[in-house]
């Protein structure tokens, strides 16, 4: 599923269920950082790690632990750039090479309503009025969910080349569907705070794509160097 929203150059595994030997595989290191988690935020960290491990070696890096740094976001072995996402029945890894990508970010969510006043709490005024004209068009799309989504796609891509916080209110993003479909299509986030500054050129917006697939929803955003 995330696969399809990423460019060739950068590569992504997934897993569906739990990986009973996942957890058995992390590091030392890894397994302490989970030490008093209960089994399901064990299970899910070792499965993305999982992930991430396979993808370091179709990449050509040896695997390695993966440990949390600042705000949780994973710290990738040098001249690697990436992401990962869990959550129910899904999770997901994204590696690339810094020399191909500044960055990139993925999330999925189940494919089901936003719980009740978490979409206010959000939402842009002007991204609450898309998501309305967007549900009377493609009413079997939850599209409080796919905003959540990529809404966390824009902040895993932009924390690793700013190093701050991102607020949901500091990111507009506008969700387009695919000519012919509502299950995919592109967003685009307008950053309403200085973006952060590549190669000279300061970013004003990032982009990337999402898709509705079955129980879940994905979303990927990739920022290349200018």
């Amino acid at each position: 599923m995330i696969d399809e929203l990423l460019p060739e150059p950068v590569v992504a595994v997934e897993t569906y269920g739990d990986d009973e030997a996942a957890e058995a595989a992390l590091y030392p290191q890894e397994r302490a950082v989970v030490a008093r988690a209960v089994p399901k935020r064990r299970r899910e960290f070792a499965a993305v790690r999982a992930c991430a491990r396979r993808a370091m070696e179709k990449l050509g890096v040896p695997a390695r632990p993966v440990l949390p740094g600042e705000r949780g976001a994973p710290r990738w072995p040098e001249g690697l750039t990436g992401s990962m996402t869990h959550c129910d029945g899904y999770g997901a890894a994204a590696l690339v090479r810094t020399a191909d990508l500044a960055s990139l970010g993925i999330d999925a969510e189940p494919h089901a309503p936003l719980p009740d006043g978490l979409l206010e709490a959000i939402a842009l005024p002007e991204e609450a009025r898309r998501l309305t004209r967007l549900a009377e068009l493609h009413p079997t799309v939850h599209w409080d969910r796919l905003l959540f989504s990529a809404k966390e796609s824009v902040y895993k891509a932009w924390f690793p080349l700013t190093g701050v916080w991102l607020d949901f209110a500091e990111a507009d993003i506008d969700l387009r569907p695919a000519p012919g479909t509502p299950h995919t299509g592109t967003l685009r986030a307008r950053l309403l705070v200085a973006g952060p500054v590549l190669n000279g050129h300061r970013l004003d917006c990032f982009e990337g794509r999402w898709t509705v697939g079955g129980s879940h929803v994905a979303t990927a955003v990739t920022v290349p160097h200018p």
